[in-house]
């Protein structure tokens, strides 16, 4: 497992485990990352990333893609 933040742009992954306290987990689950969803990372600018998720997309800093545990 590696965290969001180092996938590479136009990879597809699968979040295995999010991180951290409870607040933040459920905040994320709003957006979209919840376990087994795939997501794709569409752009980075200076560590925060925009991802694809659920047919969204969703801007995230780095500190939160820290956060998510892929593979």
């Amino acid at each position: 497992m590696m965290p969001l933040a180092m996938a590479k742009i136009g990879e597809t992954v699968t979040i295995r485990k999010i991180t951290g306290r409870d607040d933040v987990r459920q905040h994320l689950a709003e957006l979209g990352f919840v376990m087994g969803e795939r997501v794709t990372v569409v752009s980075k600018m200076g560590g925060n990333l925009i991802c694809a998720v659920k047919d969204s997309r969703v801007a995230l800093s780095q500190s939160m893609a820290m956060r998510v545990l892929v593979n």
